[in-house]
């Protein structure tokens, strides 16, 4: 925000290209330093998004200049930038044309007009407050408010960025409603001093009880966490404390979260990476995706002593692991990676022939979920878009099973039933699972039982849905032959359960370890056992697979499955 390019530094930021930015060797120690951890947030003009406007001083009153929002201005930067000395004024709706903010410092809201009036396509700046003094130059940064006006994502109606106040009441656990998942949460107590605090999904804005990470903009500190601010399907969550005291007002910036489009390709969000023989630590890290990674599971496959772990952007370092009904515990991962993520341990693991399983959140197809148990019956909010088909629900703060809710657990009322992702239970009657209650396409229910909602328990929520040509989940009744299941494509990975009136644990196939016309390389994600390739399970076709065996196909026995192209 220097402006480099004005500068003539050549080594801040050398130029702005279609796909991003380029920087030089680095001005002054900022944005290319040898070996430092920088963060750049990158606004694209869009209307009812965001839009930049440059304008001179021309000394003839308020100046109005046009922008692009072609919506209500929610927030505007205003800069002089010809000359040191000048402060970065703040406008925001909340506050109103009367009141001013100033972004590098801590200071409550000031009396003032620097904006004099704001319209769906122009703002008006104050001659009396310096803001059209002749010959000087100014930058206007403009963010919009959306009201269920946006017009984004799939089907072109949703909101992506709001900017609103609300009032402290000292109570932890409190959703600010935006009606949809941050990403990105700027906040300011906008009557009294702090800072302002940034913070974003990709240095680490986790679920409750992992604190998330902030900068100050108003100061040169380097990154803090604190265990004040979450992430929250529905918005984002303040316990009590610095942007939740009682008697207190404060503003927010908050943009959405992505995936907001239904996916046309499996590779797109989902990936396989196998190491051989390959430590995972500094010198080695892990493999690099073609996304940025929601929730991976690996293994090391030929050691029959580690689990299966799973592990999400939501909840930090931390994991899980699905052949356990563990508390959740401390990990070594980062999520701050472009392609993929990355590791915060200098030895992170030993040497071992791993596999790792890479899903992208992405509309339609799935979504990652945290929230607070009740111990009554309640709703939990999601953004998959459709109806799940598939959940994986565990609790994070104690130990309880991994709970699954499939579509084809049964053929009239699959919400009655519950099985385990840890073990080889079948499916299990029980109104305390899902309240015996059908999710819906922004809503699950969970009903009393600890595994799914226990009371100030956390949780995480694995959403999973069909997308033609990309994912399958279904069911069937084995044979005790052989039978082809359609899936409308070749799959790359597939999970097959037998559930409905027998018992077993999902067992899991994939290209890269190997399909292969003869003995199947599987491994089961309830156990710890190493890779089994005894038997000739599963086969591929080009629409689907065939499965073969007592494993995947015993006579009378229902499975369900989940497969990825």
């Amino acid at each position: 925000t220097y402006g480099s390019l004005a500068q003539g530094s050549g080594n801040g930021i050398t130029a702005f290209n279609s796909n991003g930015f380029t920087i030089g060797s680095s001005y002054n120690g900022t944005e290319n330093s040898n070996g430092e951890d920088t963060v750049s947030w990158t606004f694209r003009k869009q209307p009812k998004f965001f839009d930049v406007v440059a304008y001179s001083g021309t000394q003839d009153g308020d100046k109005t200049i046009s922008h692009s929002l072609n919506t209500t201005v929610g927030m505007a930067i205003i800069k002089r930038y010809d000359t040191n000395g000048y402060d970065w004024h703040v406008y925001h709706r909340s506050t109103g044309v009367n009141k001013y903010l100033l972004l590098n410092t801590t200071s409550a809201a000031a009396t003032g007009s620097i904006v004099t009036g704001t319209s769906n396509t122009t703002i008006t700046l104050s001659q009396s407050n310096g803001f059209n003094t002749s010959g000087a130059s100014y930058l206007v940064y403009l963010f919009a408010h959306n009201n269920d006006d946006g017009g984004f994502g799939e089907p072109e109606d949703q909101d992506i960025i709001k900017c609103g106040t609300y009032a402290g009441n000292g109570n932890d656990a409190r959703t600010i409603d935006l009606g949809f998942e941050a990403q990105w949460v700027l906040l300011k107590r906008h009557d009294g001093a702090t800072d302002w605090w940034v913070l974003d999904n990709m240095r680490g804005l986790h679920a409750r009880q992992i604190s998330s990470n902030y900068l100050e903009w108003n100061t040169y500190n380097a990154e803090a966490s604190s265990g004040q601010i979450f992430a929250d399907s529905q918005g984002f969550m303040v316990d009590a404390g610095d942007y939740n005291s009682s008697g207190e007002n404060y503003i927010y910036m908050a943009i959405r979260r992505g995936g907001m489009q239904t996916p046309t390709a499996g590779t797109d969000v989902f990936d396989i990476d196998v190491t051989s023989s390959q430590a995972i630590d500094s010198n080695n890290p892990p493999p690099t995706n073609p996304f940025v990674v929601d929730m991976n599971i690996y293994k090391n496959r030929n050691e029959a002593s580690t689990a299966f772990v799973t592990q999400a952007r939501l909840i930090g370092p931390n994991y899980l692991q699905t052949s356990a009904g563990d508390a959740e515990g401390s990990g070594y991962t980062t999520w701050d990676q472009m392609d993929g993520w990355g590791i915060s341990n200098s030895s992170w693991e030993s040497a071992a022939n791993y596999v790792f399983y890479n899903w992208k959140r992405a509309r339609g197809y799935f979504d990652v979920v945290t929230y607070t148990g009740t111990g009554s019956a309640r709703t939990v909010a999601h953004n998959l878009g459709v109806v799940p088909e598939m959940m994986w629900v565990k609790c994070r703060s104690e130990t309880q099973d991994w709970v699954i809710y499939h579509k084809d657990m049964d053929s009239s009322a699959p919400e009655d039933y519950g099985s385990y992702l840890n073990d080889t239970t079948g499916r299990v009657d029980s109104a305390n699972f899902w309240n015996d209650t059908a999710p819906t396409s922004s809503v699950f229910t969970v009903g009393t039982a600890a595994k799914s909602n226990g009371s100030s328990k956390t949780y995480v929520a694995y959403l999973f849905a069909s997308v033609e040509g990309v994912s399958k989940l279904g069911g069937y009744t084995g044979n005790g032959s052989s039978q082809t299941i359609d899936c409308g494509f070749q799959p790359r990975f597939i999970m097959t359960k037998k559930a409905i009136n027998g018992n077993g644990g999902f067992l899991v196939f994939d290209s890269v370890r190997g399909i292969p016309a003869g003995n199947d390389p599987y491994l089961l994600i309830y156990t710890t056992d190493a890779e089994n390739s005894g038997a000739d399970t599963i086969d591929l076709t080009s629409t689907g697979f065939t499965v073969n065996d007592n494993n995947t196909n015993a006579n009378t026995d229902g499975y369900i499955f989940y497969a990825i192209a």
